[in-house]
């Protein structure tokens, strides 16, 4: 399948520069660019696309301020913010970002963040076809066993899933399931951007995180927003998410 992506940058050069190096790949084509946020959102309701690449501060809408309206308007539209701004990641992961890309970046950043979202949707097509009657937008609950039986699980209320003794718990806003299910096995259904595997014993959410603090010499405690249950991170973790952002 080929990918649809709009460019919205108030820089032009920018625009440019990241249209021609995404035609470079194949499967993905660049439908249209914006210069504004309200640019970029008529375009969103006229070409329908897959990816829309948005800066953060741009005239007439910002591209948070977009990218929420392309929240409502179709929230399979993926979102990749390249920016020159670290300080509106926290803004970005509430409106469930695929990518958080911070100028300047490596062309290699880009082509890493597009294939990962081809593969995803090649996984997600596979389950799709293994998996009568079940549609796409199905496809963003978590299939789980449970003692009670298969439970599905809204993916995008999943604040933390931690290892439990042999079990592995997965805590939501409003409810906390057991399964016997690891968190490995759990990782790979959640395919998603916004997980992240924190600990060997912890996979957090990163549009529910809140603050980061050191615990130990090579640990760190996270907290996370709408819960009192803190999660670790191991040095190596930490780091391996500070790049992530680069």
């Amino acid at each position: 399948m080929d990918f649809k992506v709009v460019i919205a940058d108030d820089d032009e050069g920018m625009c440019k520069l990241l249209a021609k190096a995404i035609e470079k790949i194949d499967g993905f084509s660049v439908v249209g660019e914006a210069s504004d946020g309200e640019e970029a959102f008529r375009l969103v309701e006229k070409l329908n696309p897959d990816i829309v690449f948005l800066d953060v501060e741009m005239p007439v809408l910002s591209g948070i301020e977009c990218a929420n309206m392309i929240a409502d308007y179709n929230p399979l539209i993926k979102i990749i913010f390249v920016t020159a701004h670290e300080e509106y990641m926290p803004d970005a992961f509430k409106v469930y970002a695929f990518d958080y890309m911070v100028k300047p970046f490596k062309i290699e950043r880009l082509y890493q963040t597009l294939q990962h979202l081809k593969n995803i949707a090649v996984r997600r097509n596979e389950e799709t076809t293994a998996v009568p009657g079940i549609n796409k937008p199905e496809l963003d609950k978590l299939l789980i066993r449970s003692k009670e039986g298969v439970i599905l699980v809204d993916i995008d209320d999943i604040i933390l899933i931690q290892r439990e003794d042999r079990n592995t718990v997965i805590i939501t806003s409003h409810e906390r399931y057991v399964t016997s299910d690891s968190l490995g096995q759990i990782e790979e259904k959640l395919g998603r951007w916004m997980f992240f595997r924190s600990h060997k014993s912890y996979i957090i959410n990163l549009s529910k995180l809140h603050k980061i603090f050191p615990y130990g010499r090579w640990t760190y405690l996270v907290k996370l927003k709408n819960t009192d249950v803190d999660a670790l991170m191991t040095n190596d973790k930490y780091e391996e998410l500070r790049k992530r952002f680069k």
